[in-house]
């Protein structure tokens, strides 16, 4: 036998495929929840279904995520550079944006029209919520990419929440910041959500605003410009807001006010939980060490990764923030969350159920010493 016959014979080694790539549409399941919670209504005539994207979140993912369990399977190096390239995984996004505001026009349409009692109205404000709340997250997605059709798609997003300043502090605050008691997007040891939501708002909003100045006067721009990317944010959500107030009229103020809390909620619980108590290392002159994976909780729960645009591997997202969703690896070397966002985001809301959770688990990763953990002590 010839040696180019054996080189023909040799095995080759099997091309990878995303086993998850036909099932990534899945998570345009939650801007469609307005739409199927009318539904439900309609044919089974509970009121209570007005809060159908609220149940997905919290009841209906959790439990699939519970009998699915983890994922195991991340891309290798060498499949990353096709998965980056694959314009499939950016259109999952990208519907996501007239999907949530066909939702929302609609809900509007129902909050005016619609036979609802008023906690029908809160119900559904509920479910709009949870949809701008991912929405945020995808808006998260969009926002780390370089290409311009997608910065701009981020803002729109970020519009309905009013959360316009998450564009410019995520990027350039919270990965610059992260694990450190410097950063108002990461949880203190020991700190409950409740006190942490209202300083990683108005922290976040400082921040964000601090570095968007500081990057129009180094340019010699003006701060209140049409280049102020927080100002831009901010024009989205007037401009929208204004139109839905002018078709429907004011009686809506009150739902889309609390549809754009309950949608900043949810972002700021999935910021809660991605690095409760966790502190970068320092190196000798006290300065922090580039993020690692060790620096954020990650969690490989194949359901919730689906509808989070694998948010949950966020240890490798701080890692590389670069890389798609689609591209993330689990990081059986960071911290792991025992269960999803879904159930941890409703676990964060009732603190001591929290600290149960989570507080032995943070003291157990760095082996008992305070000195290695982000407490609310080391930020003052």
């Amino acid at each position: 036998m010839s040696l180019d016959s054996e080189d023909s014979a040799a095995p080759t080694t099997p091309q990878w495929r995303d086993r998850k790539r036909y099932w990534w549409p899945l998570g345009l399941l939650i801007p469609l929840s307005p739409f199927l919670s009318w539904l439900l209504v309609e044919h089974l005539h509970l009121g209570l279904f007005w809060a159908t994207g609220a149940w997905i979140l919290v009841l209906v993912i959790p439990i699939v995520d519970l009998i699915v369990g983890h994922d195991g399977h991340s891309p290798p190096e060498d499949a990353i550079p096709a998965l980056q390239e694959d314009r499939y995984y950016r259109w999952c996004t990208y519907l996501y944006l007239p999907l949530q505001y066909a939702g929302l026009v609609f809900a509007c349409w129902c909050w005016v029209h619609a036979p609802m009692a008023t906690g029908e109205k809160i119900a559904l404000a509920m479910t709009v919520g949870v949809v701008a709340g991912v929405g945020i997250n995808a808006a998260h997605e969009l926002g780390h990419k370089s290409e311009r059709v997608e910065r701009w798609l981020a803002k729109m997003v970020l519009a309905q929440s009013l959360y316009g300043h998450f564009y410019v502090e995520h990027n350039h605050g919270h990965h610059i910041r992260v694990a450190t008691p410097q950063d108002p997007a990461s949880a203190r040891f020991g700190e409950s959500f409740w006190m942490f939501l209202p300083r990683s708002v108005v922290g976040g909003l400082r921040s964000g605003w601090r570095i968007e100045t500081a990057r129009l006067r180094r340019r010699g721009k003006p701060v209140w410009s049409g280049g102020n990317n927080i100002v831009q944010a901010w024009a989205f959500s007037v401009g929208m807001f204004a139109i839905l107030i002018a078709v429907f009229g004011w009686q809506i103020v009150p739902w889309l006010l609390l549809q754009a809390f309950a949608g900043i909620s949810f972002l700021e619980a999935a910021n809660y939980l991605e690095h409760y108590g966790l502190l970068r290392a320092r190196r000798e002159d006290g300065s922090f060490i580039k993020a690692r994976p060790e620096d954020s909780w990650n969690s490989d729960h194949l359901v919730s990764n689906l509808f989070l645009y694998q948010l949950q591997r966020h240890s490798d997202h701080h890692a590389n923030p670069r890389l798609r969703y689609q591209s993330l690896r689990s990081a059986p070397t960071a911290p792991q969350l025992p269960a999803g966002y879904a159930v941890m985001i409703v676990c964060a809301w009732i603190p001591p159920v929290w600290r149960r959770i989570m507080d032995h688990r943070v003291l157990d990763y760095y082996g008992g010493d305070l000195d290695y953990v982000n407490t609310r002590t080391r930020a003052q």
